[in-house]
């Protein structure tokens, strides 16, 4: 089976790593979350791998360029709704602190893939 442009990147990896263990810690949210915080924490962080595949799909730089902000802006959606989680007592500090953690070295990973991506269209 071949494998898909997306599945040789390393950002793209450590962010489906990430989704994992952010449903994971969401899992302890209360029952009343589940439409919110639940929902919209999962959907920003399922976001992020999703589209650097799409991304990567795509035939052209030009196209491809659009997706790692994307992903970007939910990597920092991600952040504040984690926070807010944290602040509210559904997620204890080290749960907190490693997905933070992960979400902050993926971050940099995405800016390195777009100004790749730039570079060969110079």
């Amino acid at each position: 089976m071949r494998m898909r442009p997306h599945e040789k990147l390393d950002v793209w990896k450590l962010s489906v790593e990430m989704v994992v263990n952010v449903y994971e810690i969401t899992k302890i949210y209360p029952s009343e979350e589940r439409f919110g915080l639940t929902s919209q924490t999962r959907r920003a962080a399922v976001s992020i791998p999703a589209n650097i595949a799409e991304g990567a799909a795509r035939q052209h730089d030009k196209e491809f360029l659009q997706f790692p902000s994307v992903a970007q802006g939910s990597a920092s959606e991600l952040e504040t709704e984690l926070l807010i989680a944290h602040r509210l007592g559904y997620l204890e500090e080290s749960a907190h602190r490693k997905i933070y953690d992960e979400v902050n070295t993926i971050a940099p990973l995405i800016i390195g893939l777009t100004n790749h991506v730039k570079s060969r269209m110079r």
